[in-house]
């Protein structure tokens, strides 16, 4: 009997990092592929990107509703509680073998509450990893104790994974999915783009994206303020190619502000949701990634293209020599743009793996007999021995 895998994608980032494994499950005899759409998918706010899902060919088992109309704290804590509600409705319904989870946002939370008190086995892809400018960070290490598989994307994240007491027999260092992911797409060239995007590139190419940054003193927008004033300060001969935030808490208002930005400055554009193919085109095509996306730490460098990134939500990660980290103020933002158009990025060695982490997942899931037997895990202390 072929067995169940349930995926769970709730943001058009995680998606793309996970299609290279859905198509892979999709492939095995063995298994039967569910996906479950929910979050920013729904959402008409955020594009509808639900929708890219079944342009790709991908049947959604279950849409589940969690969004409030409210980007506050308050709204976010009961987006979690509504998307419990909705995950154990589903997955009484589907039934799952095994709960397919990746990264460390809230609506996975919520999937894996969920499933933890249905018994249903965790494959958790990203855990291990630190960021210490949001909540994601204890997300992350939640869903790693609820997880019964654990497939990190590099060695550091691997020991941090042990160190949380997981059976290091069950923790797979397996690369990032976004790589796999980078060499399957078509790349649309630079007039392909500026067709598709209504707008004409400049001398000089800047892709931005700025999400929330939920642990900080400073509130996200006054933060996304002082990286606007650097962008306006490069003037009129800079292509700014904006993406939307995550519906994390205040991000209306980073939507706002980069929309009134937009208006008054001819060299930009905004786009909530631009698509994989688009998004990695840019890269290629633009001269800097620049904000703090993971994209910028993940992606990016194996195209050979630099990152400044802005401020501390992805400080603790694993960086490339081509990401330039900066304090979220105008000169010091200013300052590490030019350094980035000047540095020499063609060495540069992606810290993620090569490309070939959804054949490593899928091996592993195939490898495995009885997903149930799982379930009763220990806390395994480390010993003098570990290494």
């Amino acid at each position: 009997m072929k067995r169940k895998l349930c995926a769970v994608t709730g943001t058009r980032s995680e998606y793309g990092l996970l299609v290279p494994l859905l198509k892979a499950v999709e492939r095995e005899p063995d298994f039967t592929l569910q996906l479950t759409a929910t979050g920013a998918h729904l959402s008409p706010e955020f594009g509808l990107t639900y929708r890219e899902i079944e342009q790709d060919g991908f049947q959604i088992d279950r849409k589940i509703e969690t969004l409030l109309s409210s980007d506050t704290p308050v709204g976010i804590a009961k987006s979690i509680g509504l998307g419990v509600i909705g995950f154990a409705e589903a997955f009484d319904q589907l039934r799952p073998d095994l709960l397919l989870l990746l990264g460390d946002r809230y609506e996975i939370l919520a999937a894996a509450q969920a499933a933890l008190v249905m018994k249903i086995p965790i494959a958790h892809i990203g855990g291990g990893d630190t960021t210490l400018g949001a909540f994601d960070e204890a997300i992350r290490h939640s869903v790693t104790k609820m997880a019964h598989l654990h497939f990190v994307t590099n060695g550091e994240s691997a020991r941090r994974v042990r160190q949380l007491g997981e059976n290091p027999r069950h923790i797979y260092n397996v690369g990032s999915l976004g790589i796999d992911r980078i060499l399957s797409l078509p790349h649309l060239s630079r007039e392909e783009l500026e067709r598709s995007l209504g707008f004409s590139f400049r001398s000089r190419n800047l892709l931005v994206t700025f999400h929330p940054v939920t642990l900080d003193r400073e509130p996200s927008g006054k933060l996304f303020q002082e990286l606007l004033a650097a962008l306006d300060a490069l003037g009129e001969e800079y292509g700014l190619i904006f993406t939307g935030p995550n519906a994390d808490p205040q991000s209306r208002e980073l939507t706002q502000l980069t929309r009134e930005f937009a208006a008054e400055h001819p060299n930009a554009v905004v786009f909530s949701s631009l698509g994989q193919t688009r998004y990695f085109s840019l890269i290629r095509e633009t001269d800097a990634v620049v904000g703090n996306s993971s994209s910028g730490i993940y992606e990016a460098p194996s195209f050979r293209k630099p990152t400044v990134n802005v401020g501390d939500r992805q400080q603790g990660r694993l960086f490339a020599s081509s990401v330039i980290s900066c304090a979220p103020q105008k000169t010091e933002i200013l300052k590490a743009i030019r350094r980035a158009l000047e540095t020499d990025c063609s060495k540069a060695v992606n810290p993620y793996g090569a490309g070939d982490s959804a054949e490593k997942i899928l091996s592993v899931l195939k490898s495995i007999p009885d997903y149930r037997a799982l379930l009763k895990k220990q806390f395994d202390p480390i010993r003098s021995d570990d290494k």
